[in-house]
């Protein structure tokens, strides 16, 4: 399977409390941090909920 590399790019200050929950999730807790997840089904269904806050890439 194929690595993807998540980083938040966009703040969640403002952000309706279910899509802050999906960046801590993802292991994201602060602005410009990246994390690598597998692409499961699941990892991707969240980058695509928060895909405006987020930055991806395959690794």
């Amino acid at each position: 399977m194929a690595t993807l590399k998540i980083t938040q790019v966009r703040s969640k200050i403002k952000r309706p409390v279910d899509q802050k929950r999906t960046l801590e999730a993802l292991g994201l807790k602060r602005m410009n941090q990246t994390v690598e997840h597998t692409s499961t089904p699941q990892i991707v269904g969240m980058v695509k909920k928060v895909a405006h806050l987020v930055k991806v890439e395959e690794v």
